[in-house]
């Protein structure tokens, strides 16, 4: 089974910053999609960022410009530089693989809470 972790979560006042990382276990996958997504209570599950493993990334309109996926090479290591927070931005972010197939997997999620 695939492991994903995540780290980086906690508690920002408006206008800061955090840093998310994910990790995931096996070999380096030289075909996949990895990202973020998050959560708030009620509500579904919604996109954040997303990179393949040639660079490509997408991002809704909701972080562009606030937010930055990055990925290491040669190792499956993700990355979420989160700017400019917003209370709206308060969800717990879980990280994201899919592999060619698809197949999907999730980490437990990280909670991210931005304070007025």
């Amino acid at each position: 089974q695939v492991h994903l972790v995540e780290s980086g979560g906690g508690l920002v006042q408006a206008g800061g910053s955090l840093k998310l990382s994910c990790s995931a276990s096996g070999p380096i996958f030289r075909q996949a999609t990895m990202g973020w997504y998050r959560q708030v209570p009620g509500k579904q599950r919604e996109l954040v960022a997303t990179i393949t493993t040639r660079g490509t990334t997408n991002y809704p309109d909701t972080v562009k410009g606030r937010f930055t996926i990055s990925g290491e090479p040669g190792k499956n290591l993700v990355y979420l530089q989160m700017n400019s927070l917003k209370p709206e931005d308060t969800a717990v972010y879980y990280c994201y693989l899919q592999l060619p197939g698809p197949s999907d997997f999730w980490g437990q999620g990280t909670q991210v809470t931005v304070s007025s």
